[in-house]
């Protein structure tokens, strides 16, 4: 009944996973025959050498197959009480030979066959090397229906733009204008993204799946983290006493070395977690790692330009309007008290 119902053209996922104790019903490579197997006998690890040479009776090509001690009386007693059977070797839950036993071996052993030098050739080399004692575990196994996810994939970014949404509004209330040049320079960061991911899918084939959207999600909080540190070392000069002008170059030289340092340890745990993970978390570790990455490039070359250019602006260096009214207040308070000191000294 198995061997009526077994379709040779048909994709087994559990070959290669059969039981070695038990009979098997499989196919021959090429999907044309098929065979009722007897539980394994011998081990591909016995196999010592196996070359192919020209046939030394005549045309064409056979195959030299030796084993090693414990493998060769094996086969000399199997053979001897075998002869005129097949015996079938097995690759992966499919026959790659099945020759005739002709007479008890013995010694060494010679598959003869229809075989030309390639065929010779494929087929030693499966028994050479296809004998190692090689194991594979498989790590991850998950299956999505297209509907779930496209859900999914839609769930994890209207979560992102939720969160991009948060980070707007709360620079908006807390920097005012500066939370507009932090704004710009998130879009302008969602832009590169976008386009290295386009660069990436053309060069190497690269797809953004859940784990890399969910990476993507952790970065905006890396990158608003960097801005976040700009603007609360520059609203520190400020409230010394410093002009917004001039507060801008001192809190950047004084930033910039904690923004560097912050990036640095994110993208070494990015890159130890792709180095180490399998599966999708390694999408997490690459796309977070990527962010990180653009991260430093929008500040050094989009936020602090933005920042200086808007520290010369009336509208933007406005007190009132900056966000920085109350601290300008204390700093200014601060500058009286310094220049009253200073004249009470001279006096």
């Amino acid at each position: 009944m198995a061997l009526q119902t077994l379709d040779c053209a048909a994709r087994d996922p559990l070959r290669g996973y059969d039981d070695p104790t038990l009979p098997l019903v499989a196919c021959n490579q090429e999907g044309t025959e098929k065979y009722v197997l007897g539980p394994t006998f011998l081990e591909g690890t016995e196999i010592d050498t196996a070359q192919a040479l020209p046939n030394q009776t005549g045309a064409g090509w056979e195959i030299s197959l030796t084993f090693h001690s414990s493998g060769a009386a094996i086969w000399g007693e199997y053979t001897a009480s075998h002869v005129g059977e097949a015996a079938a070797f097995v690759l992966d839950g499919e026959v790659v030979s099945a020759p005739q036993i002709q007479t008890a071996i013995y010694g060494p052993t010679r598959i003869e066959g229809q075989f030309n030098q390639d065929s010779a050739q494929q087929l030693a080399a499966v028994l050479r090397y296809g004998s190692l004692p090689l194991s594979f575990e498989s790590s991850e196994a998950q299956t999505v229906s297209a509907t779930l996810g496209l859900a999914s994939l839609q769930a994890g970014l209207l979560a992102g733009a939720v969160g991009l949404a948060l980070v707007f509004v709360y620079c908006l209330i807390y920097y005012r204008a500066l939370g507009l040049l932090l704004i710009l320079s998130l879009v302008l960061s969602g832009l590169i993204v976008y386009a290295v991911l386009v660069l990436l899918g053309r060069w190497i084939g690269f797809t953004l799946d859940l784990a890399g959207v969910a990476g993507f999600i952790v970065a905006i909080g890396i990158t608003a983290d960097s801005f976040v540190i700009f603007f609360e070392g520059l609203k520190d000069e400020v409230r010394q006493g410093r002009t917004f002008r001039s507060a801008v170059p001192r809190a950047w030289v004084r930033v910039r070395r904690t923004i560097l340092s912050a990036d640095a340890v994110s993208f070494l745990a990015a890159a130890v977690l792709y180095v180490l993970a399998i599966g999708q978390v390694r999408g997490f570790a690459f796309t977070l790692g990527l962010s990180t990455v653009l991260d430093l490039i929008v500040v050094f070359l989009v936020t602090h330009p933005l920042v200086s250019l808007a520290s010369n602006s009336r509208v933007f260096g406005s007190p009132a309007f900056s966000g920085l009214g109350a601290i300008a207040q204390v700093g200014a308070e601060r500058r009286r008290a310094t220049a009253t000191t200073g004249t009470g000294k001279g006096a």
